[in-house]
């Protein structure tokens, strides 16, 4: 399978909004509220990103249909934000995620970041793994009611 990453556009929007409730709902009972976080988001990358330190990645197959999306936003002038960072349920496990991390993370160091953050749950376990294998560390943990489910909010760092 030949992937390609590219820019994130307005084209990409309701698509990406979509997934993200889907699969979330399916496999973790995610209420609707997920899917306005993503929308509000988008929106917002959409209205107002600096292309210079913010992008978002859509990786596409060789038929250009979509499989993830990963995204890297600024937080403050030294630390980026990894956000909605989501692959297809047929895309996992091809090597396909640490391709976006990579992308994500190479693009922040190259924008003049000095690190990154994110914020996930302990139930997106791959990602989690994914995040440790690939010099990231967990520096909180709490259990919060978000998306109408009982969870374990996480927040990472890494130096980049």
């Amino acid at each position: 399978m030949t992937i390609t990453l590219r820019s994130f556009g307005e084209a990409d929007y309701d698509w990406l909004v979509d997934l993200h409730g889907r699969l979330y709902a399916k496999d973790e009972g995610f209420d609707e509220t997920f899917g306005a976080l993503v929308a509000e988001i988008l929106r917002e990358f959409l209205q107002n990103h600096d292309p210079a330190c913010e992008r978002g990645f859509v990786a596409v197959n060789e038929t250009g249909e979509r499989l993830g999306s990963i995204f890297c936003v600024r937080l403050d002038a030294e630390t980026a934000k990894l956000r909605l960072f989501l692959l297809t349920s047929e895309a996992r496990g091809h090597g396909l995620g640490k391709h976006l991390l990579d992308a994500c993370t190479g693009f922040a160091r190259q924008a003049g970041y000095a690190r990154m953050k994110l914020w996930t749950h302990e139930s997106h376990r791959a990602a989690c793994a994914l995040y440790a294998r690939n010099g990231w560390t967990l520096h909180s943990s709490k259990p919060v009611r978000s998306f109408g489910q009982s969870l374990v909010e996480q927040h990472w760092s890494r130096p980049l």
